[in-house]
């Protein structure tokens, strides 16, 4: 008697005959949906589902795991690409870099103290007492100019070769969105900080704050890793000491802001506990600075308006 055949097809392309199984749910696949497995082939579907069963791997902080610093590529070219567009047009400058509170005449001039009496006219206040809060994170990505004397292109220099150097390992470290915000709540931390203890008047620009927070959370994951700190601690010490050589010649207050921020955020990043508590506990550190930062700039801003400028 004779019996015909069964002819079997893959159950995503009807039209195709096949003879293989997946090892795994055992429907028939064409060459075409073979995935290559230990043992035998799997179809596309047990594929994607063994692939969500996999444990991802995470970061010392519990960020994704990236093999490229997008991050920090990012500020590198908008640091560099900020320094090219104030080389064409120096007046960005004056309109960006992080000032607490500076009096205009009706002249454009500035004006502070006791000069500002013999203004005949309305004076405004232009900064971040004047309602310019950009300021406190738009001055972090502005440089000196070179036509400010040899400080300029050595000023954007030291900064990008500072983050080239820190930003690529610590964002690795870190994972990207954590990197990020702490890069630029180091920005502000160091704002925040001239803000309170520098001349109101001072302008100040540079990513030095925002570095010296990276340089910071460079520190504390080493430490946390327990890798052999011989080599870090020198790099501190020189970090340091180019803090207190850097008081007679920039805003020592933003390298300081910039430094203590970096590392309480990186501290909370590295011994947040493991498992569901870590996120709210990074989370719950990143608004707590912010609030601190925010309200501390809020008072001085306060202090600024309510009898401390001479109007």
């Amino acid at each position: 008697m004779d019996s015909e055949s069964t002819v079997t097809t893959c159950y995503r392309h009807p039209a195709v005959e096949c003879h293989v199984r997946c090892t795994r749910c055992e429907r028939f696949i064409c060459p075409d949906c073979m995935r290559e497995a230990s043992v035998g082939h799997h179809c596309p579907e047990c594929v994607k589902e063994g692939a969500r069963s996999v444990r991802q791997a995470r970061t010392i902080a519990g960020g994704r795991v990236s093999t490229t610093p997008v991050v920090t590529y990012v500020l590198f070219a908008l640091n560099v690409l900020a320094y090219l567009a104030e080389v064409v047009r120096p007046e960005i400058v004056d309109r960006f870099a992080m000032v607490g509170a500076r009096l205009v005449g009706p002249d454009g001039g500035y004006y502070a103290g006791e000069g500002s009496h013999f203004v005949f006219g309305p004076l405004r206040v232009e900064g971040v007492a004047g309602g310019e809060w950009e300021r406190m994170l738009t001055g972090a990505f502005l440089h000196v100019s070179p036509f400010e004397g040899t400080f300029g292109i050595l000023h954007i220099t030291m900064n990008m070769i500072a983050l080239w150097q820190l930003g690529r390992v610590v964002e690795l470290m870190l994972g990207r969105v954590r990197f990020a915000l702490l890069y630029l709540l180091s920005a502000l931390g160091g704002s925040v900080l001239q803000l309170v203890f520098d001349d109101p008047w001072q302008s100040s620009v540079g990513a030095s704050g925002a570095v010296f927070g990276v340089a910071a959370a460079y520190y504390v994951l080493h430490r946390r890793l327990g890798a052999d700190m011989a080599s870090v601690n020198r790099f501190m010490g020189l970090l340091l000491l180019w803090l207190v050589v850097s008081a007679g010649l920039t805003s020592w207050q933003g390298h300081l802001g910039g430094l203590l921020v970096g590392g309480a955020l990186a501290l909370a990043y590295a011994y947040a506990p493991r498992g569901g508590r870590r996120v709210a506990v990074q989370v719950g550190a990143c608004a707590g600075l912010v609030v601190l930062l925010a309200v501390t700039a809020a008072v001085k801003v306060s202090e600024l308006t309510g009898g401390g400028l001479p109007l």
